[in-house]
């Protein structure tokens, strides 16, 4: 055993729940607004993953969160469906009406919150605290308080409020770090001092300021919480929450603590949630981002192909979160990354020949260039000579696009796929969003659709060259990038889609 995880013995074959609150503090990200059905089908996907409570909504703060909120309770998830509510009947009426298993109420207890946002006294503070615990127990509902701003409470006064709530019957309580200004040895502190005053379960509720939230929460099971709050994608106001999978598989591969989460799920959960939200996942967004085990260094990508631990985690592996490893080509790739590429596309160069494909590749990284896979695919050809070239299954024949600021943008495609003709047409919200929907939906037999869609370099002008890169994976999780050049941004856009399709389908188990 490494030295450093003797640190985290205490806390090994421990059971640590997971509250997601996505669909609540998900909307408190800048433009960012869900529709009832994606609110449905975001609890269904949380239920998937095993999540333990869905916190639905804050139901008082509008008919349509209400409805969203009843509807959830309504699906009869594994999962508790909880409601949030200030300390106001009121708002905990939202919540019993909405018919969840549990309410969740809080109430700033930081002296600069409490006096200049609900101007009520310390002593007020925890009398309302404790009449709506109360209230919200004789209704039969379970019971989180949450005492708002903790992290900047008044140590004494936050443990008679917890211990107030504790005797009037709350089921758990939450820690929040409001404003995200805990730092990790302090929230260890802290939650471990609560501890030693309250016998019932500890939740933590971490915001994201400095980038803290995942490690102040991992602080606080060390501490003694049994609950961690978090957000698909680290959704939440400002810089959002703590992340579901850095938690997870924090959680699970570094501390060996169980969460309940059947994590082969969290990548295509994240991709949904990053789908509705309309906030992209950078690349290198930990766990589920698409470089999260990609490689592209010489020595990095020759390590992960004799043995993947030499260079990637090994106790979190792609397959546990639902990924896929990717050998990605620049300037910094290996002889052994494009051997290991070009053999999996049924491509064997000899020596000779593989090192003038490595050299031309690393010439196009060292001008800037992206380097994909059918860049490979052609220098290898020119290279090799007469090699046995993939048959093109997909072949555009024609594509013609109408547009205008009072016509709905439309696309007619005809394409031979396999030998047989087809023609489809399909609107979008605008002329390339049209195209691409019409390719995709006349190959969709084979179980192939666009991942990634990035215009990467403009000139200048009206006649500008518009290079366009796209990313296809097939129904077996397998991908491969390509890229068109043209005037024409829509033309580029389906050439450089087809030439993918292409590509996918000549690799080996693609019949």
């Amino acid at each position: 055993m490494v030295f450093y995880q003797d640190c985290i013995k205490p806390v090994q074959n421990r059971k640590v729940e997971i509250f997601d609150t996505t669909l609540r503090d998900g909307e408190q990200t800048p433009g960012v607004s869900f529709t009832q059905d994606k609110k449905l089908e975001i609890a269904r996907a949380l239920d998937r993953l095993g999540v333990q409570v869905i916190e639905a909504g804050f139901p008082i703060s509008s008919a349509g969160d209400k409805a969203s909120v009843k509807e959830i309770a309504g699906l009869g998830l594994n999962a508790t469906v909880c409601g949030l509510a200030r300390v106001i009947k009121a708002d905990i009426d939202a919540c019993i009406d909405a018919d969840v298993s549990m309410v969740h109420t809080f109430v700033s207890t930081s002296d600069i919150q409490r006096i200049n946002t609900i101007k009520k006294s310390r002593e007020e503070v925890i009398d309302i605290s404790v009449e709506m615990v109360e209230y919200i127990k004789r209704h039969g509902q379970k019971c989180l308080f949450s005492a708002m701003d903790a992290t900047r409470t008044d140590v004494d006064y936050l443990l008679q409020v917890y211990k107030a709530v504790e005797d009037a019957g709350a089921d758990a309580i939450n820690v929040p770090d409001t404003v995200g200004v805990a730092a990790p040895p302090a929230m260890r502190w802290l939650v471990g001092e609560i501890s030693k005053t309250v016998k019932i379960p500890i939740a933590v509720h971490c915001h994201n300021d400095f980038g803290l939230a995942v490690a102040n929460s991992l602080a606080a099971v060390e501490g003694g919480a049994s609950q961690i709050q978090v957000t698909l994608n680290s959704l939440g106001e400002r810089a959002g929450n703590a992340d579901m999978a850095q938690t997870v598989m924090s959680l699970e591969a570094i501390y060996g603590v169980k969460t309940g989460i059947d994590t082969k799920h969290l990548v295509e959960t994240a991709r949904l949630a990053e789908r509705f939200s309309g906030v992209p996942l950078a690349p290198t967004f930990p766990v589920v981002g698409a470089n999260a085990f990609s490689h592209e260094s010489g020595i990095h990508s020759h390590g992960v192909i004799k043995e993947s631990k030499t260079f990637e985690p090994g106790i979190m592996t792609p397959e546990m979160v639902g990924h896929m490893r990717r050998l990605v080509l620049g300037k910094h790739t290996g002889k052994h990354a494009v051997k290991k590429l070009l053999n999996d596309a049924g491509l064997d160069p000899s020596d000779d020949e593989l090192n003038q494909i490595l050299e031309r590749v690393k010439d196009l990284g060292d001008k800037g260039k992206k380097v994909t896979d059918v860049d490979l695919y052609a220098i290898t050809e020119a290279v090799m000579g007469d090699v046995a070239a993939a048959e093109k299954r997909i072949v555009l024949e024609e594509l013609s696009v109408m547009c205008g600021n009072k016509v709905t943008p439309t696309a007619t495609v005809r394409v031979t796929v396999d030998g047989k003709s087809y023609t489809g047409a399909m609107t979008g919200i605008g002329p390339v969003d049209a195209a691409m929907k019409a390719v995709e939906r006349m190959v969709d037999g084979n179980g192939m659709r666009l991942r990634d869609f990035r215009i990467e370099a403009i000139t200048g002008g009206s006649d500008a060259m518009a290079e366009v890169m796209v990313g296809v994976e097939d129904g077996k999780g397998r991908m491969v990038t390509a890229r068109a050049a043209r005037e024409d941004i829509v033309q580029a856009s389906v050439e450089a889609l087809i030439s993918a399709m292409n590509r996918l389908a000549a690799r080996p188990g693609n019949g």
